[in-house]
């Protein structure tokens, strides 16, 4: 492991790993990457070669390289890793298993744990971004805050979802987000792994269905103000951003809206919920009372981070990509 800093030099750009590139988020960020002068390895989970035919891709050359990744395959995983001065990393169940279940969970979870251990074995790695969910730190139990108003409890990125809440009303997505962070944090300390987390709320995506695991639970998110959604773009400036800044540290909530009142519900359901047969839309009506609840939460540590943030793709910000470490 590299020690944890980063070196700005105008006239060259670092190697950075992109896992799983396939994703929405990493396709996204393999694409953002490359804009910004950096040469990138695509660890693609799955079709490799069917991900790199698409015809966008060949415009970049040499400076995109495709690995196939087994997140359970500790060896493919250094193979994609050669030579980078960081790492990306998402988890996203693979399409042809939607279910998130126990089974998918301990997989994710394995993953974190094999990811960061490759990462501590290889030397030229400064920073790891490692993709967490708003789920990892939302879901604990009110009744916990003693002599605190309901009003007065915030939550932000120190805040972590308690397990056997999560468990006892089964809100698996939020526990196996839990543990695969902090499963990686956890390494992450003990091996000297320089990481930061990205807490992603909703992601906002054309394909995003009713059966999305996030949803799991979000009657309550409303009614306790921490239901909140974003951007693909907003979520890749966040992790380019944290990635980029040296002063970058912990976790990050990511967010760019909040879903609080009825008139977002509707909107929201509208989106996610086909059209009845007899184009009767009558059950989204809004509620002419509109009914507000408080947010609860925050990303002022994100907001702060990102305030000066450029996410144009020019020469000048190529120019200030880091560069991996010299041994």
């Amino acid at each position: 492991m590299a020690p944890a800093a980063a070196f700005w030099v105008e006239s060259s750009k670092g190697t950075v790993c992109v896992m799983d590139a396939a994703g929405q988020l990493g396709s996204t960020l393999v694409n953002r990457l490359l804009q910004r002068g950096y040469t990138v390895h695509a660890a693609v989970h799955g079709h490799g070669d069917e991900w790199y035919e698409e015809g966008k891709w060949s415009k970049y050359g040499e400076k995109l390289r495709v690995y196939r990744s087994d997140p359970l395959d500790y060896g493919s995983i250094m193979q994609a890793l050669r030579g980078c001065c960081a790492l990306f990393y998402s988890f996203e169940p693979p399409s042809d298993y939607p279910t998130y279940d126990e089974y998918m969970g301990e997989l994710e979870v394995r993953a974190a744990h094999n990811v960061l251990e490759a990462c501590a074995q290889t030397h030229t790695i400064d920073k790891v971004v490692f993709t967490s969910s708003a789920a990892a730190v939302i879901w604990r139990d009110s009744q916990q805050h003693h002599g605190v108003e309901e009003d007065d409890v915030r939550v932000d990125e120190r805040n972590w979802s308690d397990i056997n809440f999560c468990k006892k009303f089964k809100l698996w997505h939020g526990v196996w987000k839990t543990v695969a962070e902090k499963t990686a944090w956890a390494l992450a300390k003990d091996r000297g792994v320089n990481m930061v987390s990205i807490n992603g709320g909703l992601l906002m995506r054309p394909d995003l269905s009713i059966k999305d695991p996030y949803l799991l639970g979000a009657a309550e998110m409303f009614k306790n103000g921490v239901f909140v959604t974003v951007d693909l773009q907003f979520l890749v400036d966040a992790h380019v951003c944290v990635f980029e800044d040296p002063c970058s540290y912990g976790r990050y909530l990511c967010f760019n809206r909040i879903i609080n009142s009825s008139k977002d519900i509707v909107k929201l359901a509208t989106m996610l919920l086909p059209p009845t047969s007899d184009g009767d839309d009558s059950g989204l009506e809004e509620d002419k009372n509109c009914k507000v609840y408080q947010q609860r939460i925050c990303n002022h540590k994100l907001n702060k981070l990102m305030l000066h943030f450029d996410s144009n793709y020019n020469d000048a910000a190529a120019a200030a990509a880091p560069v991996c470490s010299q041994q």
